[in-house]
């Protein structure tokens, strides 16, 4: 049975706290892993959270801050140590090469997995599979940045009532399907568009462009908030998104499901971001997450 979920790793911002870990963010995606920003102590939050190196079958890093890299060099050795069987691709800013670099190297291991590098330097699509295409798109940060957007190709839903009022039942139902035609029926006779599902990752960034595509339409949003509104100055000035600016940001893009994460030491009180969320118009499923949580994809529109 295929499962499509999130797990969190880690939601702090800058520093761990001793109630969160450096980012850490894992989609399940039809038995792939897809591993997004490994800040430090990635591993032990794997171990933590019954994620182990097998599952990781893609590494996407918007930056190359430390919060959302420093975990790298753990997480790249247990996949060799595991000697995980299956390709592993990593993608990351190319303006970062020697970082990646001097992380998958900075201590001496034996290489038994060949870890692709795919460096990212513009918008676009960087990998098209049977069951979703990966896509980048830049942000606005003090060092290059870019977002991920997972989406799942748009398929079709059969019509019980458009099926019996053409007759068509039983080994013609699948012939249909297969190949378009029957009888002069078409598949568009007896079926609608079923829009695939979408997922996006959206980490440092002020509002941007970059932001708004890779919200549109999704089904679940993470997007940092590392500040609430009252310093939204603090958010400009360092290249982050208030509680407001994210959710309102969700609400324009007609998200479904918005997880704010990416939180800064300074505050103790995380449903604040919950209420300025809310203040902010978002009437969609909300949360704020926190270390370990699992977050299932919503249910088909």
């Amino acid at each position: 049975m295929s499962v499509r979920e999130l797990v969190v790793l880690g939601t702090a911002s800058q520093v761990p706290t001793r109630h969160r870990n450096h980012n850490g963010y894992l989609l399940r995606w039809d038995g792939e892993g897809l591993l997004f920003d490994p800040g430090e102590g990635t591993q032990r939050q794997m171990l933590r959270a019954g994620v182990a190196a097998h599952d990781l079958h893609r590494i996407c890093v918007t930056h190359f801050h430390g919060d959302h890299s420093l975990g790298l060099a753990g997480v790249i050795q247990r996949i060799n140590l595991d000697q995980v069987p299956h390709p592993v691709t990593a993608h990351y800013p190319r303006s970062g090469q020697r970082f990646f670099e001097r992380l998958r190297y900075s201590t001496a291991y034996r290489e038994t997995v060949g870890v692709t590098e795919a460096p990212v330097d513009a918008d676009g699509i960087l990998a098209t599979t049977p069951s979703y295409t990966l896509e980048a798109r830049l942000l606005s940060h003090p060092v290059e940045s870019y977002g991920y957007r997972v989406v799942e190709p748009d398929g079709r839903r059969m019509l019980p009532e458009r099926l019996a009022a053409h007759g068509i039942r039983g080994a013609d139902v699948g012939r249909i399907q297969r190949e378009g035609v029957l009888d002069g029926v078409s598949l568009d006779d007896v079926s609608e568009t079923r829009r695939g599902q979408r997922f996006a990752f959206v980490m440092d960034t002020r509002l941007c462009d970059g932001v708004h595509a890779l919200a549109e339409g999704a089904d679940l949003l993470v997007i940092e908030s590392t500040f609430l509104d009252e310093d939204e100055r603090l958010a400009v000035d360092h290249g982050h998104l208030t509680a407001g600016q994210a959710a309102r940001a969700a609400r324009d893009a007609g998200v479904r499901h918005l997880v704010l994460t990416h939180f800064s030491q300074r505050y103790t009180e995380p449903e604040e971001f919950e209420r300025q969320a809310r203040a902010a118009g978002f009437e969609g499923e909300l949360t704020v997450a926190h270390d370990l949580l699992r977050v299932p994809m919503p249910k088909r529109r």
